[in-house]
């Protein structure tokens, strides 16, 4: 592929020859670790300040319980989203590593402002910023992956992607937790920007996987029949409610763990190792996906992962309803660790069956498919923030909540009448 898309560019089969011997195939390993780098930008950026929101509170001058830190995680969801509407559409017209390049650059500039803010409303608007130049490598390593591969090799190829980069979840908040001891939290800050000038070193040997003669215009005319035909599609549209409802799980997650570990089980100190356990937990479903999806078939997977889901989600709310919304810690994160490996099953899945159906307009669906469900899971997110009641009631009830919706949504489409065949390479 590699090969093939640099005689393309090169016009002659010598000058495409040595340009892929400097480039990493789209059949790598390295291609599928530089994806999984470009995903973990956005984690990097999250999970490093995890940690820190003690200090982050004391800095401010918040109270010790105070809710308000999580605008941080907010601010930057959203501009997760709103950025993947740009760079995907561009990235249709110009290629896809010119807009990497430019997210990147947005990335390190806004990180390092971000590290200098004195108030928590300057870092707010840095961390929305932060989020825009996110929003390239995360929305254009999932085109780059349908531009490469199709159907259950590219569901294979995403859940690989994941297992990779949820090393970040599984060592950064540890990690952070270290640095802490040595240094202010505003240097973690920096830390995430010295990995994005990395990657961008490293992506010079990434291929350019649209070729010049499937690039569309960016004409507005164009622009929104390339809209239309992702937002008309069925699938696409069903699926992306799922990735949504997922999405919010993650966020509620990711914003109420630390609180609920400090607060309701007055253990502060193990958030760090909690929060990695936990996280391998993710890393080892993503495997486990990637091998079942070949065996199993990616629909089946689908309905299978989602009946898991619901009766992990049922169960925790059942516990937290049971035990007045302060369960033994264990067996809370026991059943956390149980929900995790089926979330790591069904996100890569669910995008992949989203973007399945559009091989001919990959960066506008995957810049829909990402807004919508980053911006729509961030919101989910921060309302079950904001509703924290120093128990893990509303935790739990939103779980379920949210895992009832993407299930049903997922027997809808998957049903023998109406499922899909995942569409193949283009």
């Amino acid at each position: 592929m590699a090969e093939v898309l640099d005689v393309l560019l090169a016009g002659d089969e010598v000058g495409g020859q040595r340009r892929a011997r400097r480039h990493a195939s789209t059949d790598s390993r390295e291609f599928v670790a530089l994806m999984a780098t470009c995903m973990a930008m956005a984690a990097l950026s999250i999970d490093l300040m995890l940690p820190a929101f003690a200090d982050m509170r004391r800095d401010f001058g918040l109270a010790p319980d105070s809710t308000a830190v999580s605008w941080v995680l907010t601010a930057f969801f959203l501009g997760l989203a709103a950025g993947q509407l740009v760079y995907g559409p561009m990235s249709d017209r110009f290629g896809r590593k010119p807009m990497l390049y430019t997210g990147l650059a947005v990335y390190v500039v806004s990180g390092t402002a971000a590290a200098l803010m004195p108030s928590l409303g300057g870092l707010v608007v840095c961390r929305f910023l932060w989020g825009l130049g996110a929003a390239a490598p995360r929305s254009l390593a999932l085109a780059m992956v349908r531009d490469a591969y199709g159907g259950e090799r590219m569901a294979r190829t995403m859940s690989l992607v994941m297992a990779i980069f949820v090393l970040v979840p599984v060592f950064a908040p540890g990690l952070g937790a270290l640095a802490l001891a040595v240094v202010p939290w505003r240097a973690l800050l920096l830390v995430p920007v010295l990995a994005a000038s990395t990657l961008a070193v490293w992506a010079r040997r990434l291929p350019e996987t649209l070729p010049v003669e499937r690039r569309r215009s960016v004409a507005p005319a164009a622009l929104l029949e390339a809209l239309r035909a992702v937002l008309r599609n069925r699938q696409t549209a069903g699926f992306t409610l799922v990735v949504t409802c997922l999405f919010g799980i993650m966020t509620s997650f990711i914003g109420n763990f630390e609180i609920i570990v400090s607060d309701v089980f007055g253990q502060g100190g193990s958030f760090p190792l909690i929060f990695g356990v936990l996280a391998m937990t993710l890393g080892a479903g993503a495997l486990l996906s990637a091998r079942l999806v070949v065996q199993v078939g990616l629909l089946r997977l689908l309905r299978l992962a989602a009946c898991y889901l619901l009766v992990v989600a049922g169960l925790l709310a059942v516990l937290a309803e049971a035990s007045g919304g302060r369960p033994p810690l264990w067996a809370f994160v026991l059943l956390l660790g149980a929900l995790l490996p089926g979330m790591s099953v069904l996100l890569p899945n669910s995008n992949s069956a989203a973007m399945a159906p559009l091989p001919h307009v990959a960066g506008m669906a995957a810049a829909v498919i990402g807004t919508l469900s980053t911006a729509g899971g961030a919101l989910l997110g921060s309302v079950v923030d904001a509703a924290f009641d120093g128990t893990v009631r509303p935790f739990a009830f939103a779980v379920v909540a949210f895992a009832a919706v993407a299930s049903g949504t997922i027997f809808l489409l998957t049903r023998p009448a109406d499922a899909v065949v995942p569409a193949g390479t283009p």
